[in-house]
C-alpha cells in the first residue's frame, strides 16, 4: 500500500498508526495498528473514533493484510468481526461491505486499492460537504456544534466542522459554541482542539446551557454530524443531539445535520431501527482522558449511558448531504432512496 496521511491517522513504511483521541488534548500519542483485536480494542475504547473514520481505519487494515499475505478466508473472518465492532455507525458496516465486494469479486489483491480508493473517496466528500454547507452560513453567525465531526473524525476536514471550517476561511467571522459532550467530552477535549487548531473563535459551554443561548437569540443555527440515517431521515447520533433538535425547534433554530452518503442506511425505514450502543457505567459516574481517573458518584450507582440518540426527521430544517442539500419535502419524497 501507498503512504497516506491523515489528521488522525496515517500508513506509513507498512505499517498503520492511529492518532489516541482518548489522550487529547494533552497528549498526542501514535499507536501501531497490526491486529484485527488491535483495531476492534482501538475503536471500542475511542482512541479512533467518529463514524466515517472508524470505517476507513477498518478498510486501510484490511488492505494492510492483504498487502502482507492474508488469506481471503482470514480477511472475510477479519472484516465480519470489524464490522460488528460498533454497532450503530453504519459507515462501518458499509465500507466492510465495499471491501468484501472487492475481495469476492477480485480476491485479496484487490483490497490495497480498494481501501486507498475509501480513502480518498472521503476526502473529496468532506470537501463537498463543506462547500455546499458553507452556502447556507452567513456573515457574523453564532454557530452551535456537539461532539466532534472534523478531521479527528474523518479523512478529510469533517462532516459539520468541515462546513464550519470553510465557512471561516470565506471570511464569515463566525463563532462558534462548543457542547462540551457528556459524558466522554468530545467536544470539550476535541472540538475546542481542532477550534483552536483552525483559528476560529469559540466558547466551550455545557450541554445544558445550549437552551438558554437559544433562548437569548445567540445561536443562529446548529450543525452536527451522523453515525446512520435512515431513508425517513430519522438519524443517529452522539446522545445530546435530539435535546438540541428539540430545542431548536422550540426556538425557530435552524438545526442541519452534515453527512456522506456512506452514512446513509438505504435498508433502515426509520429511527426505530437504528440500534443503539450501550456503554461502560464508569463513563458516567466519573471522567478518564490523558488527566487519569475521576469517580464522583458512589461506585455501585446504576447508570443508563446509550452512545447515541435518534433525532426524528420532523426536527431537522435540512440534510447537508454530498449530493445536495435537501429539505424535509425531499426527503419525504425518498431522496434519500437514491444516494
Amino acid at each position: 500500500m501507498h503512504d497516506l496521511q491523515a489528521t488522525s491517522i496515517k500508513y506509513q513504511n507498512n505499517t498503520l498508526y492511529v492518532l489516541d483521541q482518548h489522550q487529547l488534548p494533552h497528549i498526542e500519542s501514535w499507536l501501531p495498528c497490526e491486529s484485527v483485536d488491535a483495531m476492534v480494542a482501538m475503536i471500542q475504547k475511542l482512541q479512533i473514533r467518529g463514524a466515517p473514520l472508524i470505517g476507513i481505519g477498518a478498510s486501510l487494515l484490511l488492505g494492510h493484510m492483504a498487502a502482507n499475505g492474508t488469506s481471503a478466508a482470514e480477511l472475510q473472518s477479519a472484516a465480519e468481526v470489524l464490522r460488528a465492532a460498533r454497532p450503530t455507525a453504519v459507515n462501518l458496516m458499509n465500507n466492510m461491505d465495499s471491501m468484501l465486494a472487492a475481495l469476492h469479486s477480485f480476491g485479496p489483491t484487490a483490497l490495497p486499492a480498494e481501501a486507498e480508493r475509501l480513502f480518498h473517496e472521503d476526502i473529496a466528500l468532506c470537501d463537498t460537504l463543506a462547500t455546499l454547507g458553507a452556502e447556507l452560513i452567513k456573515a457574523n453567525a453564532n454557530i452551535l456544534t456537539h461532539c466532534n465531526t472534523g478531521s479527528l473524525a474523518t479523512a478529510g476536514v469533517g462532516t459539520a466542522i468541515g462546513v464550519i471550517n470553510a465557512a471561516h476561511q470565506q471570511g464569515k467571522n463566525i463563532h462558534v459554541y462548543i457542547d462540551e459532550t457528556r459524558p466522554l467530552l468530545q467536544g470539550g477535549r476535541l472540538t475546542a482542539w481542532e477550534m483552536k487548531q483552525l483559528g476560529v473563535a469559540h466558547t466551550l459551554i455545557c450541554d445544558n446551557m445550549a437552551a438558554l443561548l437559544m433562548r437569548d437569540g445567540k445561536v443562529d443555527c446548529i450543525l452536527v454530524g451522523a453515525d446512520r440515517i435512515a431513508v425517513n431521515g430519522d438519524f443517529a447520533n452522539k446522545v445530546g443531539t435530539y435535546s438540541l433538535a428539540v430545542n431548536a425547534h422550540h426556538h425557530n433554530v435552524p438545526f442541519y445535520v452534515v453527512a456522506p452518503y456512506t452514512t446513509v442506511d438505504v435498508e433502515c425505514l426509520n429511527g426505530e431501527q437504528i440500534p443503539i450502543e450501550e456503554r461502560a457505567a464508569a463513563e458516567v459516574r466519573g471522567v478518564s482522558g490523558s488527566f487519569g481517573d475521576v469517580c464522583w458518584s458512589p461506585t455501585d450507582t446504576p447508570v443508563f449511558n446509550p452512545a447515541f440518540d435518534v433525532t426524528p426527521a420532523a426536527l431537522i430544517t435540512g440534510w447537508i448531504l454530498d449530493k445536495g442539500v435537501f429539505n424535509q419535502d425531499q426527503i419525504n419524497k425518498g431522496a434519500l432512496k437514491t444516494l
